[in-house]
């Protein structure tokens, strides 16, 4: 079985100076191949105006080769950096699950006695939930397999059941007071 040829773009995920590599050798074998034809003209007796436009030659092919050496650097210390932003991020996300974990398992079980309270059947409950997590009625009816239309009716029963005017109101009984911190002037 052959393998598959390696994607610059995976090639650049490996090591961002390799997409680089390949064109900078070009560019320095080029150089290698012109210098080494301007010495065999100069030892010829080969006017100046040949050698010259091959020393410019090899001087471009030199230069393009560090251009290349520089932008693989640059992208290197970039891309380390943004590794070392999203290892923080990473971080700051796992501390703040920690620091919230247990109050957003009491707001959970809050929220479901609530629901118990309303009396809402399974499927409302169900339904409720993912109303509260922001998916939409095309989404639950994806997520639970069933036409969007029960989705529907089993919402305005939830709304219905709980005296609520829909979505808005809903996510507003369970948010309301979590958004501002208590006390806050004006709230």
């Amino acid at each position: 079985m052959a393998a598959e040829p390696m994607d610059l773009e995976d090639l650049d995920a490996e090591d961002p100076s390799a997409v680089a590599r390949w064109p900078m050798l070009v560019m320095i074998g080029i150089a290698v191949i012109v210098g080494a034809d301007v010495v065999s003209d100069a030892g010829a007796g080969t006017g100046w105006m040949h050698v010259a436009l091959e020393v410019a030659a090899m001087v471009g092919a030199l230069a393009g080769a560090i251009a290349l050496w520089r932008q693989a650097e640059h992208r290197r210390r970039r891309i380390g950096h943004l590794e070392r932003e999203v290892q923080a991020a990473r971080g700051e996300a796992e501390a703040w699950k920690r620091e919230a974990g247990e109050h957003l398992r009491g707001l959970g079980v809050a929220i479901d006695a609530q629901l118990t309270r309303w009396q809402l059947t399974g499927a409302e409950r169900e339904i409720a939930l993912l109303l509260l997590k922001g998916l939409s009625l095309k989404e639950i009816a994806g997520v639970r397999e069933t036409s969007e239309r029960t989705v529907r009716q089993q919402a305005l029963a939830v709304y219905r059941k709980s005296g609520l005017g829909g979505r808005a109101e809903l996510a507003a009984f369970f948010l309301e007071d979590l958004l501002l911190p208590g006390g806050v002037p004006g709230a």
